[in-house]
């Protein structure tokens, strides 16, 4: 992208956010967009920040790397922070079907990593900065390369939890067409969250984030493809938490008080008999990638 591609992206991106020109301008001075090749895919990559370690950001469910942006005053001394865009997320242009294995989105991590960081992940671990679907994401990746992570810090982490809709419309072939059904056809789904609402046994955040996904045809599209795609990605509580001890790798958790999507008592075995993994919570909902909260999640860094 050449500078002004970038500035009307960033500007359409944030508009909402009453970012000023100069502001925009500021922030791309401070940052830069990248893009690599893999495969048949173009994904593309946020970087930022001077410091000695690596640190490799994974964003939420809908976000993009650049979700990450107003934690550059905090980190940026210690990281050099690398936050792409995951597959059918932001400007990531994945072809390789709906179907992302571990090893390969980890693959990519790493070629993006050596192209800007002179680091090994071998010899030299890289830290990781996840929220929500990311931190999913981060807990399989220490599950299969934990000699190579240096520090989790997880931000309303998904994945400690298996979610019965998901492992039902992912993990099984029936489930899955079923899914496929409900995004093309949403209202007998929606009727039934309805119910729950009025009954109470589901309440409004659940509700709330249902209609959020399901009453947009193109997001409903979106919903399947990344569901669906990111099945592999099945972290395992009891191995982690092992391998956790035996690596010795901190976990630092950060938790909404308000968060009624995913809530602290998640990490709770994760944090039995484990003084590696801190947890903290703060006044909050479940969206924590918010200016109000970058002190707090750095000071995760120190701890």
């Amino acid at each position: 992208m050449q500078l002004i591609s970038k500035f009307n992206y960033l500007y359409q991106s944030t508009n909402n956010t009453g970012l000023k020109y100069s502001n925009i301008y500021k922030i791309l001075l401070a940052m830069q967009m990248h893009f690599l090749q893999h495969k048949n895919s173009l994904i593309q990559y946020t970087i930022w920040g001077h410091g000695p370690k690596c640190l490799l950001c994974l964003h939420g469910f809908g976000q993009d790397g650049s979700s990450f942006n107003f934690l550059e005053k905090e980190l940026a001394s210690q990281f050099t922070c690398i936050a792409i865009d995951i597959p059918f997320h932001g400007n990531t242009q994945w072809q390789e079907g709906i179907n992302i294995h571990p090893a390969e989105f980890w693959e990519v991590l790493a070629t993006i990593a050596a192209k800007h960081h002179p680091t090994n992940f071998i010899q030299d671990p890289v830290s990781i900065l996840a929220y929500s679907l990311g931190g999913r994401l981060a807990l399989h990746l220490l599950q299969l390369y934990p000699t190579q992570i240096k520090q989790l810090v997880l931000l309303a982490p998904d994945g400690l939890k298996v979610n019965f809709w998901y492992r039902l419309g992912t993990q099984t072939q029936w489930g899955n067409a079923l899914f496929k059904y409900t995004m093309q056809y949403p209202n007998w789904f929606i009727a039934i969250v309805t119910v729950g609402r009025k009954t109470g046994i589901l309440n409004k955040s659940i509700t709330k984030f249902v209609h959020a996904h399901m009453d947009d045809p193109t997001i409903r599209t979106q919903l399947y493809q990344r569901w669906t795609a990111l099945r592999h990605f099945a972290p395992k509580q009891k191995k982690i938490k092992q391998l956790i001890q035996q690596y010795q790798i901190p976990v630092n958790i950060l938790y909404g008080s308000y968060d009624r999507i995913i809530v602290p008592k998640r990490s709770k075995y994760l944090q039995q008999q484990n003084n590696l993994v801190s947890i903290t919570i703060i006044e909050g909902g479940h969206d924590l990638l918010k200016p109000r909260f970058a002190t707090a999640i750095g000071a995760l860094f120190s701890q």
